[in-house]
């Protein structure tokens, strides 16, 4: 028993002992392949979160090394995300200054909460929490999060002035500059950004972002660019991260608790998108609950080491997965590359400047673009096209929280109100003479003078029990001749609760008044059992409890002729 529950929050304990020699020669190209697209892009995203760019760089160890430990899929590759980047930001932006000690520090302190909720969520087996934001809110969300972060990144990309204020105020104020901008540091934003691109179509296999700070350091130096007002990076420091906790008091953790559980809520989505991509693609089985044990420990660990959010990425689980990644072993050699970077290539990357690094998060957000998607779901329901739309507007307009609050308290709005108005028909017998369907679909199919067959498709429980009863009448006051009988087709519903029993126990009542029969056909056993608990099947009689419409509809023929 201890070994299994050992194996079940431990799942390394399961693979490696399983590990093949052949893998090794695998996963190292894919562990390399990694290192070459995470270094950029870790840099990169460390400026969506406003912090140095080697705070991007302590993102990625500690996270690799924990859930190559902990995590369920042998594929999935955890770091620094665009996304929670933002959020973080936003978050940590209300409490301090950018670029000030203390928002680093609560940068790293948000990253710890986001951990312990993790962590206690799984241990919780709460992984159903991804429920919460339905596929369309989610794209909407993540679609406002691609134009605020392309946004951003504008003023590094052509070399201009930041704007304050929100999105579109804020892309007013850079309009405005355009006119009177240089022309060197949108030659370097914009070339590496057309590199990247034409690498991704041409030679997706490439490490685009790397080749692009490749060219954009070898320019920067042999140019002397520096010189000519091109901000770089500058030298950073040659160090490892420190393992220790981030200067932050009670009460700044508890100012942080709803960013963190806004950034639990996507984070969660995302991570289990990418381990769920990568199991199609042969990773194996994932565990929801496990996922977020794993994630919790990414983040105490890069919340620890220095680091921000980290999450699952299915962009860098892609590119491991082409470069023929075998398992977490890829990641581990990632992660002891990364700290070898840190110990030692950190000169190399002085001269890098900001407008690539601007580019590279451009290009990964157009990567994330879900403009196509949403057009889909308007063709498919416009109820479900507007609330991304609406969650898209409400992150552009209201903040990235706010929007995240409108669209999940939208998407619960409507699951209530569907609840509340679960589908309904009145069913006519087909010419099969077997089978029963909806007669405004199918107007060939039979009904009978004096029989109402009724079905609703959900359960019969509190929030849908009057609608069922009012749409019951509505189809009696409907018919072309007097209802003798109205016959309730259960095979769809799956439960009933004491509101329910109540609704037909009075609906029963009411018919009787009118001198109408209630009947039932094809209940469940477990549906059954409870009726005859709450005497309901007392009220309307066993023998008016049929097996089949079929056989309910012959005896109303018998008990008319």
């Amino acid at each position: 028993m201890t070994e299994g529950l050992l194996k079940r929050y431990f799942p390394i304990l399961t693979w490696l002992p399983q590990y093949r020699k052949k893998w090794l020669s695998l996963d190292l190209i894919a562990g390399l392949t990694v290192w070459m697209v995470i270094v950029p892009e870790a840099m990169a995203y460390a400026g969506i979160a406003n912090v140095p760019p080697l705070m991007g760089l302590y993102t990625v160890p500690l996270p690799l090394f924990l859930y190559a430990i902990l995590g369920s899929s042998r594929l999935m590759v955890v770091g620094p995300d665009s996304a929670t980047a933002l959020i973080s930001a936003s978050v940590v932006g209300a409490l301090a200054g950018a670029g000030s000690a203390q928002f680093m520090a609560l940068t790293s302190a948000l990253a710890i909460a986001v951990g312990v909720f993790f962590l206690a969520f799984g241990l919780l087996k709460m992984g159903w929490i991804a429920s919460f934001i339905s596929v369309p809110v989610m794209a909407g969300f993540l679609e406002g999060i691609v134009l605020i972060t392309i946004l951003g990144q504008i003023p590094a990309l052509l070399g201009i002035q930041k704007a304050s204020g929100d999105f579109f105020p804020k892309t007013w104020a850079l309009l405005q500059q355009l006119p009177g901008m240089g022309w060197l540091v949108p030659a370097i934003g914009l070339g590496s950004l057309a590199l990247i691109l034409i690498l991704k179509q041409a030679a997706p296999k490439l490490p685009g972002g790397l080749i692009a700070v490749t060219v954009a350091i070898l320019a920067t130096m042999g140019l002397g660019l520096t010189g000519k007002g091109v901000d770089v990076v500058g030298m950073l420091a040659t160090k490892l991260p420190a393992i220790r906790l981030p200067q932050a008091s009670l009460s700044q953790y508890m100012a942080l608790i709803p960013g963190a559980l806004a950034i639990v809520l996507l984070g969660y989505i995302e991570t289990l998108a990418s381990a769920e991509g990568a199991a199609l693609k042969g990773g194996g089985d994932v565990d929801p609950d496990q996922e977020l044990i794993a994630l919790g420990a990414a983040n105490l660990g890069t919340g620890a080491s220095g680091g921000f959010i980290a999450v699952g990425s299915l962009s860098k689980t892609s590119v491991a997965m082409d470069a023929g990644g075998k398992t977490q072993m890829a990641y581990v050699f990632t992660g002891a590359l990364v700290l070898l970077t840190l110990r030692f290539l950190m000169p190399l990357l002085a001269n890098l400047p900001y407008a690539t690094l601007a580019a590279i998060v451009i290009a990964a957000m157009i990567d994330l673009d879900q403009s196509r998607k949403l057009a889909r779901f308007w063709r498919y329901s416009p109820i479900e096209f507007s609330l991304g739309l609406a969650a898209l507007f409400g992150v552009l307009i209201f903040g990235i929280l706010p929007g995240v609050g409108l669209g999940v308290g939208l998407s619960l709005l409507v699951l209530i109100w569907r609840s509340a108005h679960p589908g309904v028909a009145v069913l006519g017998q087909m010419p099969d003479g077997c089978t029963f369907r909806d007669i405004a679909r199918h107007p060939e199919a039979r009904t009978f003078p004096g029989m109402l067959i009724f079905r609703i498709d959900a359960q019969l429980t509190f929030p849908d029990s009057d609608y069922f009863t009012a749409m019951v009448k509505r189809e009696i006051a409907r018919a072309q001749e007097p209802v003798q009988v109205v016959l309730i087709d259960a095979e769809t519903i799956n439960d009933v609760d004491i509101t329910g029993t109540k609704a037909l126990k009075k609906l029963n009542a009411t018919l009787a008044t009118q001198d109408i029969d209630l009947w039932l056909a094809q209940v469940k056993d477990p549906v059954f059992d409870k009726l005859r608990r709450m005497d309901v099947i007392t009220d309307i009689g066993v023998d008016h409890c049929f097996k089949s419409v079929k056989k309910a509809v012959q005896a109303f023929e018998r008990l008319s002729s």
